[in-house]
């Protein structure tokens, strides 16, 4: 899906149209909202073909979440590991592809529901794969400390996507196109800072005072 939205609509294959044009449904109107003639007419062509491609409205939802699913942890993931994700052309091809799938996840976590939590699940899976494979040591695979902080990452994250809109204005900016990397670089400042932080006399004696509250609550249980 990399540049797929670089390519003019007739420059793309019939089910990458519909595909695409199912991402923008479902975030604007939801699934339940979203028909399959309003799929077709965005892709311009007709229900029959929909149908042909994919079958039904779930198939069709289930292709999206298998989009994000690839785009946002399978690449991105793998790019981390492989350090392609240092490379400016992994990075532009990544914010390509992320503003369809970034509105269509937002719109699956408010809608919620058994599908919208088997992305969710599938993105902290990621999270714990690229936490246990860059800190073995910190987050050993399969530990409860690496599932915590997994799943912490991945609400951090999906509330940035999911307050999209209120980010945009606290910002002043819609975010859109070179825009949108003022989201990515203020993580990396706020990441930097907070671990200098931790890393601090300070963070540390507050760390060790949390320790000690939950040892505590757990004696008396």
């Amino acid at each position: 899906m990399f540049g797929a939205s670089d390519r003019p609509a007739d420059d793309l294959t019939a089910r990458a149209r519909i595909r695409d044009a199912a991402l923008a449904q479902f975030a604007e109107r939801g699934v339940q909202g979203a028909t399959i003639k309003g799929i077709a007419d965005q892709a311009g062509v007709s229900p029959g073909l929909v149908q042909h491609h994919f079958g039904t409205k779930d198939n069709l939802r289930q292709v999206c979440d298998d989009t994000v699913i690839e785009v946002f942890r399978r690449q991105t993931v793998e790019g981390a590991a492989s350090g392609d994700i240092t490379r400016p052309d992994f990075i532009n091809g990544l914010y390509r592809a992320a503003p369809p799938l970034i509105r269509y996840l937002a719109r699956a976590a408010v809608e919620g529901g058994p599908a919208a939590a088997a992305v969710l699940d599938e993105l902290a899976a990621g999270a714990e794969e690229f936490l246990s494979s860059t800190w073995p040591e910190r987050f050993p695979r399969g530990s409860q400390q690496a599932g915590d902080a997994a799943a912490v990452m991945c609400a951090m994250h999906t509330g940035v996507i999911m307050l999209h809109d209120h980010l945009a204005r606290q910002m002043g900016s819609d975010l859109a196109g070179a825009e949108a990397t003022r989201i990515g670089l203020a993580m990396f400042d706020l990441y930097a800072a907070m671990g200098e932080f931790t890393a601090s006399d300070t963070g540390r004696r507050i760390a060790d005072a949390v320790t000690q509250h939950r040892d505590a609550q757990e004696g008396d249980r």
